[in-house]
């Protein structure tokens, strides 16, 4: 069956073939990693992820931490999906963690393997696809090596199929990658990018890297959602096409590049087709430089 996720082409990550626009997992809880609201319900995001499964997306964006009082992502994909698609890519985070009471944490090198066995036992499998390494923002453009030379040794050992680097600079996706191969880059991306941004995009497909935005809806609002007051640009393209300001924004992330993957993410069974739809959406030349010189 053809979808839009397939109109969008595919990359692949190591030795998996992926549609280059999936889902995130993160508001499935009904609330974002970095808030304490919790409106979700288990039924609708169980219903969202196998709708989106339908509909084309083999590759899921999750991680340990995106939890709320009552609803874990992990464990809701794993309700709803498992046993999993034999085409099914699902991609998690370490080094950032919560305890139970929301309350973050920053483990060692030497933590990194429970974290990796929780997302195991989370989302009942023996191995995980992708496992990005989430560097925090107090790292700045710091050393990652003993981290990420921590997750090689996890993959070494079989628990971890691929790695990746998530809110990382250049100087650190070449530090990773002088310790083992790095499938994806996951860093905050969209229409208005900073020119650092910008180019590690461009760096990451020089070297068939994945480059995998998140935020490309959010923009600068990041954790708060779609931004509240649109650009009149991004209006101005949207109304040309009949689409959604949010559409605009995943077409002209994906125009950015082939190794360049989208993970949008929606609790909303309407907003999944809707975002899944902007695959097949098409910018000229034109608009696609008009939105990025609004930056």
């Amino acid at each position: 069956m053809t979808t839009y996720t397939h109109a969008a082409g595919t990359w692949k990550l190591g030795d998996l073939t992926v549609n280059r626009i999936g889902f995130g997992a993160m508001r499935l809880t009904g609330r974002t990693a970095f808030s304490s609201e919790s409106t979700g319900e288990r039924e609708r995001s169980i219903s969202v992820l196998r709708r989106a499964v339908e509909l084309g997306v083999n590759h899921i964006d999750t991680a340990a931490y995106y939890f709320s009082p009552l609803l874990s992502a992990n464990e809701l994909i794993n309700r709803a999906l498992a046993p999993y698609p034999d085409d099914l890519v699902i991609a998690t985070k370490v080094w950032a963690g919560r305890d139970p009471s929301g309350e973050w944490r920053w483990a060692t090198p030497g933590q990194l393997r429970g974290q990796v066995e929780e997302n195991l036992r989370q989302l009942g499998r023996d191995r995980l696809d992708v496992v990005n390494l989430r560097i925090p923002r107090s790292a700045g453009a710091g050393s990652i090596a003993d981290h990420f030379g921590a997750l090689a040794e996890l993959r070494a050992a079989g628990l971890i199929r691929h790695l990746g680097v998530s809110n990382a600079t250049a100087g650190q996706l070449a530090e990773a990658r002088a310790i083992a191969p790095v499938v994806c880059v996951q860093n905050p991306f969209g229409v208005g990018a900073p020119p650092d941004q910008r180019e590690l995009l461009r760096l990451c497909g020089e070297q068939g890297v994945a480059f995998v935005p998140f935020f490309a809806i959010a923009g600068t609002g990041r954790e708060a959602g779609a931004p509240a007051t649109e650009h009149a640009a991004v209006l101005a393209v949207a109304r040309a096409h009949g689409a959604t300001p949010a559409q605009v924004r995943l077409a002209w992330t994906l125009r950015q590049g082939p190794h360049v993957l989208v993970i949008p993410g929606t609790g909303d069974p309407a907003h999944l087709a809707e975002n899944l739809a902007a695959g097949a959406l098409e910018l000229t030349d034109e608009e696609v430089d008009r939105l990025r010189d609004l930056g």
